[in-house]
């Protein structure tokens, strides 16, 4: 079976995760696979090419409750990040950069149907940085999530805008954070 279920691209390749438990990277050219990437355990629900400092890794949420950071270029896995309670179904790479002891870190975040959006350090897979709950009653789990940047009005003081976390929920409601 490999049946895709979420592409994700740069412009020469394009990435799928699948029911089969694979991410696979595809040449747009050529149509021919060039790698496969398989230590999930379930259905990979959601895939992201990095950008700036990551850029040669792939980000994979899966129904095996994990968050996974790939290199493209060795093939290997690189970070698992573990805590959500129920399948990852969206992943998304943050803006954010953060210091700690061993120098700068990216941060990611994972939305699962466990009605949480948490968030990882990338260089440790230990350190789960931030969480947020989705409203119980409404919201029964995270869909996706995307970070935009919203205009602000013009009586705000010298900001001319505001990054914002957006979540879609499984019941329906977009929330913006």
């Amino acid at each position: 079976m490999n049946n895709i279920g979420v592409i994700s691209g740069n412009g020469f390749t394009i990435c799928s995760g699948s029911l089969d438990n694979t991410i696979r990277i595809w040449d747009i050219e050529t149509i021919k696979q060039l790698n496969v990437f398989k230590e999930h355990k379930n259905s990979v629900n959601s895939v992201k090419y990095g950008s700036n400092e990551l850029l040669n890794t792939i980000l994979s949420g899966s129904n095996d409750k994990s968050v996974r950071l790939w290199d493209i270029r060795s093939g290997e896995q690189i970070q698992v990040f573990n805590g959500q309670i129920k399948g990852i179904s969206s992943v998304e790479y943050s803006p954010f950069v953060i210091k700690n002891s061993i120098g700068n870190s990216n941060v990611i975040c994972s939305g699962s149907g466990d009605n949480t959006i948490r968030f990882w350090d990338t260089r440790s897979n230990k350190n789960e940085l931030y969480m947020i709950e989705g409203d119980k009653k409404e919201d029964n789990g995270i869909y996706c999530l995307k970070f935009i940047a919203l205009k602000k009005k013009e009586n705000t003081k010298n900001i001319t805008c505001d990054l914002n976390l957006c979540y879609g929920s499984w019941r329906g409601p977009i929330r913006i954070w």
